[in-house]
C-alpha cells in the first residue's frame, strides 16, 4: 500500500503531537500537516528547532513543499505554519469554518481592531468535499466538526486519512468536545463519516496519549477503529457516546497551552502585531475560560 507516496511522521513529545510530511515519490511534491512551533510557556520564548528538523528532511530528500495544511486551530500547541511558508514559499490551508472560530476568540481575547475574523490570515480556506492535486496525489477534504466547528480531514488517494484530533488511537478514543462550538453529537456524526471509508484506509492521528505499557503510535485503520475504539466501536450507540463523552469532558482540565496557542493559531501561526514599544504580547483572560 502507498506505493505512490510516502508518509513521514515527526513526534513532538512536549505536546504529544505528530506532524506529517507526505510526498509523491514520482514528482517529489510534498505537504506538511499540523506543524508545531516550540514554545516555552515559562519564558514566553519560541523556537523553530523542531520545524528545522522537518525542513532538513524536506531538503535532504529534494522535496518541493506545495502546501502547509492545518486540520484545525489547535488548542494544545502553537503552529509553525508561517515558518514553512516563509522558508519554502508554500501556502497555508485550513477549513473554511475557521472563520467561526476566529469570531469566537476575537471576543474572548478582545483582539486588536485590525484582526478581522474573515480567514484572510490563511492562503486558502478549504470547503467540504473540495479536492486538490499535489503531484499525482489527489487530496480530498472532509469537514469533520465536533471537536471544534472547523476540523477537517485530509484523505489522500482514497488510501489514507489524516484526521487531526477527531480520532485518536483505538485505546485512547476520540477528541474532547467542550471547547467553544464543540458538540459530542456532531463529533459522533463526523466520526461516522470517517468510519464509512474503506476498512483498509490508514488513519493517521494528530496526537497520541499512550496508556502505560506501549510507546507512541500514529497510525491505525478504519477497521481497527470500528472494532476496537473505546469510544466509537460498533457496540456503542450515539446516545451512549454523547453521554460518555460529555461526562468525561467535564473532568478534563484545559490544555496547558490553550491560551497562547489559540491566539497564534487563528492567525495561521503569525504573532500578534507589535505594540508601541516594539514588543508582541499574548493575553490571559482572568476567570473567563
Amino acid at each position: 500500500m502507498n506505493e505512490a507516496f510516502a508518509v513521514e511522521a515527526f513526534l513532538d513529545k512536549e505536546s504529544e503531537t505528530f506532524t506529517y510530511v507526505v510526498f509523491d515519490k514520482k514528482t517529489k511534491k510534498a505537504i506538511v500537516i499540523d506543524p508545531v512551533l516550540d514554545f516555552d510557556v515559562k519564558s514566553g520564548r519560541t523556537s523553530t528547532k523542531s520545524s528545522e528538523k522537518i525542513a532538513a528532511f524536506i531538503e535532504q530528500n529534494s522535496l518541493s513543499l506545495e502546501w502547509v495544511l492545518e486540520t484545525h486551530a489547535h488548542a494544545d500547541h502553537l503552529s509553525s505554519a508561517i515558518y514553512f511558508k516563509e522558508r519554502f514559499d508554500a501556502p497555508i490551508g485550513i477549513g473554511e469554518h475557521i472563520i467561526e472560530v476566529q469570531r469566537v476568540f476575537k471576543e474572548v481575547f478582545n483582539l486588536d481592531k485590525e484582526f478581522l475574523p474573515n480567514g484572510e490570515h490563511f492562503d486558502h480556506l478549504f470547503k467540504d468535499g473540495e479536492t486538490f492535486q499535489v503531484g499525482e496525489l489527489t487530496i480530498k477534504v472532509m469537514h469533520a466538526p465536533g471537536h471544534t466547528p472547523a476540523d477537517i480531514v485530509f484523505v489522500i488517494n482514497d488510501q489514507v486519512a489524516f484526521v487531526g484530533d477527531t480520532l485518536f488511537m483505538p485505546d485512547v478514543g476520540t477528541a474532547r468536545c467542550d471547547f467553544p462550538g464543540g458538540s459530542a453529537a456532531t463529533l459522533y456524526d463526523s466520526i461516522q463519516k470517517i468510519l464509512s471509508l474503506p476498512d483498509n484506509t490508514e488513519v493517521y492521528v494528530c496526537h497520541d496519549y499512550p496508556p502505560e505499557g506501549r510507546d507512541y503510535q500514529c497510525k491505525t485503520t478504519v477497521k481497527e477503529q470500528k472494532s476496537n475504539s473505546i469510544h466509537v466501536n460498533g457496540n456503542i450507540t450515539k446516545e451512549q457516546f454523547i453521554q460518555n463523552r460529555e461526562k468525561r469532558d467535564a473532568t478534563l482540565a484545559m490544555p496547558k497551552l490553550i491560551l497562547p496557542s489559540i491566539q497564534i493559531n487563528i492567525r495561521a501561526g503569525k504573532m500578534p502585531p507589535a505594540e508601541e514599544n516594539g514588543s508582541r504580547y499574548l493575553k490571559i483572560p482572568i476567570n473567563l475560560l
